[in-house]
């Protein structure tokens, strides 16, 4: 977990060969090809008109928590084990797309939350397996590479 945060924190700093790809008044997405997979890294980027705190009760990863209520793609997510306050072994779940086309996923993640001396809040997370989560039936075991979320107050 704290691998996968000092990626995203180096990730944020390296301003290099990220190249738009879509923007809307609200929301611009970025991405630059992965050194560590045979794929791109992708990043969105906006800024809301709320509290630092606010927004991340919306987004922090925890059981119970906002994301589920309004992230169409997050049907549930449970933590499996808590290692510490910050850290955590967690399972969360994504519906069928395209008509069910695409079956449901689950994804099993160490999973941690930081806040810095900025007011800067972090959420990384990256795949891990766990005894207490074998494959469950009727879903495709997801793979996740790190990544996670950062929750930036802006000045005003």
């Amino acid at each position: 977990a704290e691998a996968a945060a000092e990626l995203l924190r180096l990730y944020r700093r390296d301003p290099d060969g990220w190249r738009g790809c879509r923007s809307t008044g609200e929301v611009a997405v970025s991405w630059r090809p992965s050194a560590e997979f045979a794929g791109n890294l992708y990043k969105g980027e906006g800024i809301l008109p709320a509290s630092p705190q606010n927004v991340w009760e919306c987004i922090k990863p925890v059981a119970g928590g906002l994301r589920t209520k309004w992230d169409q793609n997050v049907k549930d997510f449970e933590v499996i084990e808590a290692i510490s306050d910050t850290v955590s072994i967690c399972r969360t779940t994504t519906p069928s797309a395209c008509m069910r086309i695409i079956s449901p996923r689950e994804f099993v993640d160490v999973v941690v939350m930081k806040q810095y001396e900025d007011g800067t809040m972090l959420s990384a997370a990256t795949n891990v397996e766990h005894p207490l989560c074998p494959p469950q039936p009727n879903f495709v075991r997801g793979f996740n590479y790190p990544c996670g979320c950062f929750c930036i107050p802006v000045p005003g």
